[in-house]
C-alpha cells in the first residue's frame, strides 16, 4: 500500500512539473531575452547578433539585449550559456569556434551536448587572399610558385576556422610548407597583408575580405566553397583550381541550453528564420559576404553535429591543441 501511495505521489508530481513546463512554453516569451555574444563588439558574430536581436524583438514582442562576453576563443560565453537556466531567456550567439573548440581545447567549460541548436543564421566561405603586388593571379598559381619554399600566412588568432582551414589546405592538399602568423583581429591581419609582411591571409569573405577585394585592395586567390560567391564572382573556388571536394565556411549560430523546452527552441528557430528571410537582413548579410541560412531546427542541429565532426577531424589531423 505504501509503495502504491508513493508511486501515486511521484506520478502526480511529474504531472505538475510537466504542466508547468508546458505553461511556460505556451506563454514564452514573457520577459526580456539576452543574447550572449561570444566575441567583441564590431565583429561578425556581433553584427549578426544585433540584426537577429532586433528582428526577434519585433517578432516576439519582448526586448532583446545583446551582451558581449568575449574571451578564450568564444569559450567564456559558451560556458556561461551552458550553465544558464534552460528557459529560453539566455542564448548564445557564436561562430564555428564552438565546433572547433570542442576538439581544439584540452579543457572546455562545456560539452557540445550542453547546447540545443536554435538556428544557423549565416555562413561565409573561407578564403585565401594576398596583396595586389603578389604576381600570382590564382591559388593554383600561388601554390605552383611556392613549391620548395616556405610561405607565411596570417589569420585572426590561433585555432580560428581560417587558421585551421588554411593549415589543413597547405599541409594535406597543396603539400607546401607554410608558417602561421597569428594576429589580434582581422584589421591588423589585413594591414599586414597589404604591407606585404605575410604572403597570404586566411580569412572569410564575411570578415571584411569581400569589401577589400571589391575595392581592389586585396586579391582573392580562392574560396573554399562549392560555387563562386555572388559578392566576388571573379574569385575562383578551390575545386576549380584542382582541389575538388574541400569546402570550409565560418558560420554564425544561435544556441540554447540543452534542456530548453523543444517548443521554445522551435519558437525561436521560426522567429530567427523569419528574421533572416526579411529583405533588409538578407541584403545586409549578402553585401558583407555571408550566405543567409534558413534551416529548420532539426536541419540546424544536424549541421552543427556535422561541423563538430568535420572541424574536429581537421584539428586531429594537424595535431593542434590549446591548453
Amino acid at each position: 500500500m505504501r509503495c502504491a501511495r508513493n508511486l501515486r505521489r511521484i506520478l502526480a508530481a511529474a504531472v505538475v512539473v510537466l504542466a508547468a513546463g508546458g505553461a511556460r512554453a505556451d506563454t514564452y516569451p514573457s520577459s526580456k531575452i539576452t543574447l550572449i555574444v561570444a566575441f567583441a563588439p564590431g565583429g561578425v558574430a556581433d553584427t549578426v547578433a544585433r540584426l537577429v536581436g532586433q528582428g526577434l524583438s519585433e517578432r516576439l514582442h519582448q526586448s532583446v539585449v545583446v551582451e558581449n562576453r568575449g574571451g578564450a576563443g568564444g569559450n567564456i560565453a559558451a560556458g556561461l550559456v551552458a550553465r544558464a537556466a534552460p528557459d529560453g531567456y539566455t542564448l548564445l550567439v557564436t561562430t564555428t569556434a564552438l565546433a572547433i573548440n570542442a576538439t581544439l581545447h584540452e579543457s572546455n567549460p562545456f560539452k557540445t551536448t550542453d547546447f540545443a541548436t536554435v538556428a544557423i543564421a549565416a555562413s561565409s566561405p573561407e578564403a585565401l587572399v594576398t596583396s595586389p603586388d603578389n604576381p600570382a593571379k590564382t591559388l593554383a598559381e600561388f601554390v605552383k610558385a611556392a613549391q620548395g619554399k616556405t610561405i607565411t600566412f596570417g589569420s585572426a588568432g590561433v585555432g580560428s576556422g581560417s587558421h585551421v582551414e588554411a593549415e589543413y589546405f597547405f599541409k594535406e592538399l597543396a603539400k607546401i610548407k607554410a608558417t602561421h602568423v597569428p594576429y589580434q583581429g582581422g584589421a591588423p591581419a589585413i594591414n599586414a597583408t597589404l604591407g606585404n609582411q605575410i604572403d597570404l591571409l586566411a580569412t572569410t569573405l564575411g570578415g571584411g575580405a569581400a569589401a577589400q577585394i571589391k575595392a581592389g585592395k586585396l586579391k582573392g586567390l580562392g574560396i573554399a566553397a562549392d560555387k563562386r560567391a555572388a559578392v566576388v564572382p571573379d574569385v575562383p573556388t578551390y575545386a576549380e583550381q584542382g582541389y575538388p571536394g574541400f569546402t570550409a565556411a565560418s558560420w554564425v549560430g544561435v544556441f540554447a541550453p540543452a534542456k530548453t523546452d523543444p517548443k521554445i527552441v522551435a519558437t525561436l528557430n521560426a522567429a530567427v528564420v523569419d528574421v533572416i528571410k526579411s529583405e533588409a537582413v538578407e541584403k545586409r548579410l549578402t553585401a558583407i559576404g555571408f550566405d543567409p541560412l534558413t534551416l529548420s531546427q532539426p536541419q540546424a542541429q544536424a549541421m552543427f553535429t556535422s561541423e563538430v565532426d568535420k572541424w574536429g577531424g581537421m584539428v586531429k589531423t594537424l595535431g593542434l591543441s590549446v591548453k
